[in-house]
């Protein structure tokens, strides 16, 4: 079973009727032996459904089955003969599904010594794609460029990435994001147009009063918080000090049923990500942290504060992750090491980091909070894993959205710290401090991000190409990907 099983890809392959039947007929064929081998390829998430066109009419046709395919989460094209691209524009006119354009031919090799001009006729891949990458840009479209042998592990990697990326877009489409009370007061960055997001994104943005949650949580039985409670015992480790400390196991259990009613509450409303605030608690007995923690690592966005773009960017990079190594988390920078030569930033939050990141088994722990005014809340303790990751962020500037992206390589902390009871993370960011921190500060990144190991700074930019928003990215970019991105910034102006 794929990943996504209920997403696909269209394949529409090009050629036209000047070859005659038999050549159309090879075209079919060999159309749906790479759709098979993508199919079968462990790599690739989603199933892929091949078709070929031949005409204005039939490639309009193509694009209209597809754009009205609820599954079809996008749309490869690749030219296998010549195919004159002035029959394309109404289909791409007309299209509203992600687009990457597969430049590969069938054959790896040329036949030396048998090449003639039925093979020359059959395989024209070489200037085929490129008469439709000049009516793509043309017409302005955006859209991600593979190119190579289409059995290369490298090609099959980058349209996977890709699938993931649109597969998360189109998971914006239909899932909400919901805002249990408002964005922390004052604070400038979680603000945004909930309207222009989702015409942008898709995301669905709705306010609940945190009423909704004391309801349900009110009417959760014993039986139910025993039975999430066992499921913490499964999946953490609970120390002495809790599970023998009466008041302390209750704070554990105050936060399950706080996950079930949160739980109840997200499946009512359809949503896939939520936030909640401090500032907002009554009727609760304590600020969801092991809760919430436990819901990321089902797959739910989270964003702290009110943060709703954070929460629906994590919420999308979990869903470019599924089913890969590595996690993914809610995020935020929270202070400095700023030894000269050995530069870190230390992530954590007051609870609501992902265990997904965890290097080893999370431990439950309860301890005050200094603000909040409600019961010592449960949350989960641990160190994030060391290896490289991504720090991603979605910033409203008014008229435009901007996804920053920073490459980094997470490090071991050097010292326990058990005075911060709190999941923690360490990094240095690529490709180094000051350059990193600089260009961050100057593109207006947050102070919250998607922080993962897991989603690559390539479906990041897919994801970005896809909702059409500008992207900039903070690592060891090659001058490749800088031209790529000035050419693509173009098509927008």
């Amino acid at each position: 079973m794929k990943t996504f099983d209920t997403y696909c890809f269209h394949l529409i392959v090009g050629t036209q009727t000047l070859y005659g039947p038999a050549v159309i007929e090879q075209v079919r064929s060999h159309a749906a032996t790479i759709a098979a081998f993508f199919n079968e390829h462990p790599r690739m998430p989603a199933t892929v459904l091949p078709e070929v066109v031949t005409s204005p009419e039939e490639i309009a046709a193509a694009f209209r089955k597809a754009n009205a395919d609820p599954a079809c989460a996008g749309i490869i094209t690749w030219m296998h003969t010549f195919s004159p691209s002035k029959m394309w524009i109404r289909g791409f006119a007309e299209n509203t599904k992600p687009l990457l354009h597969l430049h590969t031919q069938f054959n790896r090799d040329i036949p030396w010594s048998s090449i003639d001009m039925d093979f020359m006729n059959l395989n024209q891949s070489a200037h085929g794609d490129r008469e439709h990458g000049f009516m793509q840009t043309r017409m302005g479209l955006a859209r991600k460029v593979v190119v190579g042998f289409w059995q290369d592990e490298e090609v099959v990697s980058r349209i996977a990435a890709w699938m993931r990326a649109a597969v998360a877009y189109a998971d914006g489409m239909v899932s909400r994001v919901v805002r249990l009370g408002d964005n922390m007061r004052e604070v400038a960055v979680t603000e945004g147009n909930k309207v222009s997001a989702q015409m942008t994104f898709g995301w669905q943005v709705n306010g609940y009063g945190i009423a909704e949650i004391a309801q349900r949580y009110r009417y959760v039985s014993p039986s139910e918080i025993e039975e999430v409670l066992q499921q913490y015992l499964e999946r953490y480790e609970l120390p002495a000090a809790v599970r023998n400390n009466p008041t302390q196991l209750n704070r554990v259990r105050e936060q399950a049923a706080l996950e079930i009613a949160l739980r109840r509450f997200l499946a009512d409303t359809g949503a896939g990500a939520f936030t909640t605030t401090f500032e907002d608690l009554a009727g609760l007995p304590q600020l969801p942290g092991l809760a919430v923690q436990n819901l990321m690592a089902d797959g739910y966005g989270f964003g702290a504060e009110g943060d709703w773009k954070t929460a629906a960017l994590v919420r999308a990079m979990k869903t470019m992750a599924r089913d890969m190594a590595g996690g993914t988390s809610f995020m935020e920078d929270y202070t400095y090491h700023l030894e000269a030569g050995n530069e870190l930033v230390l992530g954590a939050h007051m609870l609501e980091i992902c265990p997904s990141i965890a290097a080893e088994k999370p431990r439950i722990e309860v301890h005050p909070l200094s603000i909040g005014g409600k019961d010592d809340p449960a949350r989960l303790v641990f160190d994030a894993r060391p290896g490289r990751a991504v720090a991603a962020t979605i910033i409203d500037l008014g008229d435009a959205f901007r996804l920053i992206v920073n490459e980094v390589e997470a490090v071991p902390l050097p010292h326990a710290m058990p005075r911060l009871p709190v999941a923690r993370a360490l990094w240095k960011p690529l490709p180094s401090f000051r350059d990193a921190l600089e260009l961050w500060i100057l593109a207006g990144g947050a102070h919250h991000s998607g922080y993962s190991y897991a989603v690559t700074t390539e479906m990041l930019e897919d994801y970005a190409r896809i909702a059409g928003i500008e992207s900039v990215f903070i690592g060891n970019a090659a001058e490749t990907a800088l031209l790529r991105h000035e050419l693509e910034h173009k098509l927008r102006r």
